[in-house]
């Protein structure tokens, strides 16, 4: 016969067994973990069309082009917005499926970001790939291409807000001309706080004569400030990026880059195959290296793409797993992707580098 205290004590460790499964089930399922899961993204053809029939790429009427064939994919990563929320399930779930990864959430936002400030900085980062990708490729193709100062933000109730305006191309300061950046700020420097800076910009192509009173630097009473971010603007022929405003960051750079390129001389230089890759791209042809590397192949795999572009800094992450098929072509810049792209046009088996 069995002793009822000891049914009654293994009664009691079950139920505080299914309890505390119960409990730590909830933790999993609800409790949210500081991390974000990246996923493969969708693809697009930079030699193909846009939403309404538009070429990706246009371009100004004395710009001669050429026919191509073949894709040249830029490749995407698919991250939730700064509010989401992820669970320890989740993120356990998303660890160990080969094409997720899991990565603590504040590599892809700073503390407090709102999704409206981290749209906005894709956007800015978008801009800024589609005009170094313009320059980058107009200088491969032969145009000389050459930048000058300009505003590219005016700080809001700052010392030059109503004065100079997002454009403005810095010609002179005090009477001396510039042609970069850091001689605008240098000439602005030789002031104190308080006193007038005299400018020259170009406006819609009229010189334009500004005066400015600097103002002290809240954190450095001694240096004088107008309230602008200066960057370059760079002249050469017209290039239309029509990619929309649904993709944004900096890592299609070298793909808008090829495709330029790829416009603008004779031939096809992905020989009709399909090539797809990621990475920034600086106005010199430099290419950087971005984030999601295992995540884009996967997306190109699955659009067939036979070859892909990798920056150089992301070689050991890519070839670290599988490869999904692809060749997988290492690029340090925008002149050595164009020769290897050239090389297996002609000859699939063609010596490139490789991350492998």
């Amino acid at each position: 016969m069995s002793d009822p205290s000891k049914l009654s004590a293994r009664y009691t460790t079950l139920v505080v067994a299914a309890i505390s499964l119960i409990v730590l089930t909830c933790v999993a399922f609800i409790v949210p973990v500081p991390y974000v899961e990246l996923r493969p993204g969708p693809v697009r053809d930079t030699l193909s069309t846009v939403k309404g029939g538009q070429p990706m790429f246009t371009f100004g009427a004395k710009v001669k082009t050429y026919p191509t064939t073949g894709s040249l994919y830029f490749t995407t990563v698919r991250v939730p917005p700064p509010d989401a929320k992820m669970s320890l399930a989740a993120a356990l779930t998303a660890y160990v499926q080969s094409d997720h990864a899991v990565i603590p959430k504040d590599l892809i936002y700073p503390e407090n970001e709102t999704a409206e400030q981290s749209d906005a900085e894709s956007a800015a980062q978008m801009t800024g790939s589609q005009d170094s990708s313009r320059v980058a490729a107009l200088r491969a193709a032969g145009y000389k291409i050459t930048g000058r100062p300009s505003v590219v933000q005016v700080v809001k109730g700052g010392a030059a807000f109503g004065k100079l305006v997002v454009g403005d191309v810095f010609l002179d300061v005090d009477g001396k001309k510039v042609s970069n950046p850091d001689q605008v700020v240098k000439a602005v420097g030789t002031h104190k706080p308080g006193e007038a800076v005299r400018l020259t910009v170009e406006r819609r192509k009229k010189p334009v004569n500004v005066s400015i009173v600097t103002r002290a630097d809240p954190k450095d009473k001694s240096v004088p400030r107008v309230g602008i971010s200066i960057g370059v603007t760079y002249d050469g022929p017209d290039v239309n990026n029509n990619v929309g405003t649904d993709v944004g960051g900096p890592s299609a750079g070298t793909m808008f880059a090829l495709a330029i390129y790829d416009k603008l001389t004779p031939g096809s230089l992905t020989g009709g195959k399909k090539v797809a890759g990621t990475g920034e791209i600086t106005p010199d042809g430099t290419v950087a290296p971005i984030g999601g590397i295992r995540q884009k192949m996967a997306g190109a795999a699955k659009a067939q793409v036979t070859i892909f572009l990798v920056p150089a800094a992301n070689c050991a992450e890519a070839a670290d797993g599988d490869d999904h098929g692809l060749k997988l072509v290492k690029i340090s810049n925008l002149k050595g992707a164009i020769s290897s792209l050239e090389a297996l046009a002609k000859n699939p088996d063609a010596k490139v580098p490789s991350c492998s």
